[in-house]
C-alpha cells in the first residue's frame, strides 16, 4: 500500500516543515508483505500507530556561522539541513503522543516529528 505522490496529487500543495513527517495511518492490524504488523489492541495499550510516510520536511536546520554569511549568496543557499531518515513510501511505527492528528480534504493524517518515529520499514534492497 505504498502511496506515491504524483504531480496531480491533492497533497502537492502541502509543505512539511523542519524535522516533521506527514503520515497516512494504516489499519492497526494491516500486515505488510514482509510480515510486520501491530496486533489489535497494541495501538491503544502502547499508544503507537503505524502508517505510510507521504511527505517529509527538509530536516534539522544547521546554523550558518556568521563568517560564512556573504551578501552575494542567494538566501536559500544560506540554510542547510541534516536530512531525515524517513523517506516517502516508508512504513513508520510512531508514538501517537508525540504527533498531531490533522484532517486534510477529508483524509486523516498525522504530523510526526522524527523523534517520535520508533521504526521504519522500507521496500528497497539494503
Amino acid at each position: 500500500m505504498a502511496i506515491h505522490l504524483t504531480p496531480d496529487n491533492k497533497l502537492k500543495k502541502l509543505i512539511v516543515v523542519g524535522d516533521r513527517v506527514l503520515i497516512k495511518p494504516s489499519q492497526p492490524n494491516e500486515r505488510t508483505d514482509s510480515g510486520l504488523y501491530l496486533p489489535p489492541g497494541v495501538g491503544e495499550r502502547e499508544k503507537v500507530q503505524q502508517g505510510y510516510v507521504i511527505k517529509t520536511g527538509p530536516g534539522y536546520a544547521i546554523p550558518v556561522p556568521a563568517e560564512e554569511t556573504e551578501s552575494w549568496k542567494p538566501e536559500e543557499e544560506k540554510v542547510k539541513y541534516i536530512p531525515l531518515q524517513a523517506k516517502e513510501g516508508d512504513l513508520a511505527i510512531f508514538l501517537i503522543s508525540g504527533s498531531t492528528e490533522v484532517v486534510y480534504q477529508g483524509e486523516k493524517y498525522f504530523i510526526v516529528p522524527q523523534s517520535a518515529i520508533l521504526m521504519l520499514e522500507r521496500e528497497e534492497d539494503l
